[in-house]
């Protein structure tokens, strides 16, 4: 794997520094920084601080915060706006929006790992009119038109 430097600043002396879980992660997790549990209900969202702001390298990185699978699946528990993009030119706090699925209330714990960070590349494109586009196998088949 590529390392890049991301610097980080401690916004609340309670939060953790993203840290991977095991050699071959992709991401490295997110912690909430409550002063007390927060539980949510069944389709209520939730903004969780980090107490964290981060520097990239450069606007050819960008981090992208994913919800946490096992937190998904047993409890419903996921990124309210799907993937959080995290420009290179931000520097506030990492919050993390969050929202149940489930069908009962999660209390999330102070400290609580609650999201991944993954840090990118980015290729910014240069968008080109034009009258025509490539054929492909596909064509215009839209969702489910693969048969999978």
């Amino acid at each position: 794997m590529q390392q890049v430097t991301v610097k980080y600043k401690v916004l609340d002396a309670r939060a953790h520094v993203p840290a991977y879980a095991t050699a071959g992660a992709a991401a490295a997790d997110l912690c909430a920084v409550l002063d007390a549990p927060m539980t949510l209900a069944p389709m209520e969202r939730a903004l969780v601080p980090t107490g964290l702001a981060i520097e990239l390298p450069g606007p050819e990185t960008v981090a992208l915060v994913y919800a946490r699978s096992g937190l998904s699946i047993k409890h419903g528990l996921c990124m309210a706006n799907g993937v959080g993009v995290i420009d290179s030119d931000y520097r506030g706090e990492l919050k993390v929006p969050m929202v149940n699925l489930g069908q009962e209330s999660y209390t999330i714990q102070p400290g609580e790992r609650v999201a991944q960070l993954c840090i990118a590349p980015v290729y910014t494109a240069a968008f080109v009119p034009a009258e025509t586009l490539g054929d492909t196998a596909r064509g215009e088949g839209g969702f489910g038109s693969t048969g999978k």
